[in-house]
């Protein structure tokens, strides 16, 4: 059976695969769990994205909540990495998120912080998923006084704005900035920051109504971000995704400058600054070839993990060091905050500009981007990870990496939070790893279906 939970905690589409009675279920075993060895009565943060199935879930998750003798407090709309940072700030138990971040709206998902506000290990999650699996077997379930409550808290959202300022005090006076939020978590919380730290800003996709939220727009469409910019002379735009833990940004041409070249640009900085621990940055497998060439040029160390910033995080913690991130965006300040955080890193890019006086293109451009074809291939969900298994696309796998030798690679990896296998061909010329992209992924999902 498929494991429960993704690389990116519990997603499925809301009311049928991810269905209130196991939001309540989770509720219930993620407390527990989570609270077990408290002798207080234990308390957890719950926050949401701007999806209009998120009150029925987060009614329903802190329901379960409830149930086991935890209170639960409900801050509403809230950018990810603000109930990693509330859930630190104010001592409680466990932080959770209702989000599918990047995904279009008929998904939802249910993420756990622990106190610290540190994603959920393997083992924990598996832990929750083995209860639930047991019909919460052994546990008690309290009555009376002995029921948790519901605390209501809108205004701890202005709590993590000015958290965020405070980490990146960067004096953005004069200068001119779009910002894309996605119909998202980031409509109120990115424009609050920015136009205090003085900021001259245009924001767009600002208005959610529940369905619309990364509708053609956020980082995963950056079309219209980028005729923005250049439309209104700015220097730079920012685009976030739906629960605003990532962030990639447009230049002053209207050119994109994604993760990858935000790390470089980031990192670059913080090892001029001495700040860069250890002159590393933690990347996945992803992570486009022109930044490894970039950091053997400017004297800066890699560490390579597999796709998924709670791998990067392991990574960093482990390790000791205090910048990684992926090409998508997720970009982990460990010094501030302990997730990816869209705005802490869209500060400290505009800190970058600020402090070097250089247009965004120029800084961009210490890292070439190789060209890449990522191309997805759908897939039953419970087959995802067994592609190498079926003989024809080992084959053809092993067939492409000989013809890429030397001058590109190929990479296939299962999607953590969708019924995808993605295909990833790095290489030299566009036209033609398009061209093996597609046909690879029209093999996997004609082959595996």
């Amino acid at each position: 059976m498929a494991r429960m939970f993704g690389t990116d905690g519990v997603r499925g589409i809301a009311g049928s695969e991810l269905t209130i009675e196991l939001a309540t279920k989770l509720g219930q075993a993620g407390a527990y769990v989570l609270t077990k060895e408290q002798e207080h009565q234990p308390t957890i943060i719950v926050g949401c994205d701007t999806r209009i199935s998120g009150g029925m879930l987060a009614s329903a998750l802190m329901s379960g909540i409830c149930s086991v003798g935890a209170n639960a407090i409900f801050v509403g709309v809230m950018p990810t990495p603000a109930i990693a940072y509330l859930a630190r700030k104010h001592k409680v138990d466990a932080g959770v998120v209702i989000s599918a971040s990047h995904n279009p709206m008929e998904f939802n998902g249910i993420k756990f912080f622990n106190g610290e506000g540190y994603k959920l290990s393997d083992a924990l999650e598996d832990e929750i998923e083995a209860l639930i699996n047991n019909n919460m077997k052994d546990v008690v379930l309290p009555i009376g006084s002995g029921v948790g409550k519901i605390e209501y808290r809108f205004d701890l959202v202005d709590q993590y704005v000015e958290f965020v300022k405070k980490c990146v005090p960067v004096d953005l006076t004069g200068m001119k900035i779009v910002i894309d939020c996605a119909e998202g978590a980031s409509y109120y919380t990115s424009v609050k920051a920015l136009k205090d730290l003085g900021a001259d800003l245009v924001a767009i996709h600002t208005e959610p109504d529940g369905t619309n939220i990364n509708a053609n727009c956020g980082s995963t469409h950056m079309d219209e971000l980028k005729a923005r910019v250049v439309y209104e002379k700015a220097q730079l735009g920012i685009a976030f995704d739906g629960d605003a833990d990532r962030m990639l940004a447009v230049d002053e041409n209207g050119e994109l400058v994604d993760g990858d070249q935000i790390m470089a640009i980031c990192g670059l900085h913080m090892k001029e600054k001495g700040i860069l621990k250890q002159d590393t940055i933690v990347v996945t497998v992803m992570t486009n070839l022109g930044m490894t060439l970039m950091a053997q040029r400017e004297g800066i160390k890699l560490q390579k993990t597999k796709v998924g910033d709670r791998y990067v995080l392991e990574n960093m913690m482990t390790n000791g060091y205090n910048l990684g991130g992926e090409q998508s965006g997720h970009v982990i300040f460990l010094d501030d905050n302990t997730t990816g955080d869209g705005l802490l890193s869209a500060l400290n890019l505009l800190r970058v500009v600020v402090e070097t006086k250089k247009p965004l293109s120029e800084l961009a451009s210490v890292m070439e981007v190789l060209p890449q074809a990522l191309v997805n291939a759908k897939v039953p969900n419970h087959k995802k990870e067994d592609y190498m298994e079926y003989p024809e696309i080992a084959e053809a796998i092993t067939v492409l990496e000989k013809k890429f030798n030397g001058e590109g690679r190929v990479l296939i990896r299962p999607s953590g939070t969708e019924p995808l296998v993605r295909v990833m061909i790095e290489g030299k010329d566009q036209s033609i790893i398009e061209m093996e992209a597609r046909k690879l992924a029209e093999l996997i999902t004609k082959t595996m279906l």
